[in-house]
């Protein structure tokens, strides 16, 4: 009996030092008969399974996490069939959020609802993808250029090239300082503009109010500066 109430006691410590999930993935993938859901974390440069669930054709499906911090997660379907293994990145929040997607197109048609900081970085996508398609379209001039040979093509197609890589870094530390107040800041400077003059992520990093330099990617930012000043200053 003493034995018993041991063990009940011990159980009871045990899920009370457990956190509790505060955070539910959900939604439905349109087309998906059977297939495994994973929520994946990224740490250090490896995926790492916060939860997983078998999906059979069910209308909805439901992955939960402990979430200490705001940062992207990724959905990830393994659907038992090659190499092919789609995935969502998506900047997740504690609460609810919702994936709704489908099987064929699983990465492009997913809609995501439910966190305030994805619907921000969707903001800055919808810019930045122009951004992507003019360098495309640059990529095509400058093969060009070169193809012709004539000196005067090929300095206006590196020229225009140079341009638009700058006022694609001007949009993004101006996305950034616009929005200090919020994790997207640190994250747009580590992700889209890494490889920027380290006065511009100083200038972002500096802007950052006390509890977002304190979050995840806000300490992320401060390590990365001062690697970018130490190996500069080598050089």
């Amino acid at each position: 009996m003493k034995k018993a109430a041991f063990l009940l006691v011990l159980i009871l410590i045990t899920s009370c030092g457990k956190p509790e999930p505060n955070l539910t993935v959900t939604g439905t993938i349109k087309g998906l008969k059977k297939g495994t859901l994973y929520l994946q974390q990224l740490q250090d440069t490896i995926l790492v399974v916060m939860d997983s669930v078998i999906y059979n054709g069910e209308d909805n499906y439901s992955l939960k996490s402990d979430l200490e911090a705001p940062e992207i997660l990724y959905l990830t379907l393994d659907k038992n069939a090659g190499d092919d293994i789609p995935r969502i990145a998506f900047f997740a929040v504690p609460g609810i959020i919702e994936i709704n997607t489908t099987l064929k197109y699983f990465e492009f048609d997913a809609k995501i609802t439910g966190s305030p900081l994805q619907e921000k970085l969707n903001e800055f996508k919808g810019i930045t993808s122009r951004f992507n398609d003019q360098n495309l379209e640059l990529i095509v001039a400058k093969f060009d250029a070169q193809k012709s040979g004539d000196p005067a093509q090929i300095e206006k197609a590196n020229q225009d090239s140079d341009n638009l890589l700058k006022r694609k870094y001007l949009y993004a530390i101006n996305f950034a300082m616009n929005n200090k107040n919020s994790e997207i800041a640190p994250y747009i400077a580590l992700s889209e503009i890494y490889n920027a003059n380290v006065k511009y992520l100083d200038t972002i990093y500096n802007a950052l109010p006390k509890d977002i330099a304190s979050s995840k990617y806000g300490i992320e930012l401060e390590k990365f500066i001062k690697q970018r000043k130490e190996e500069e200053s080598i050089q």
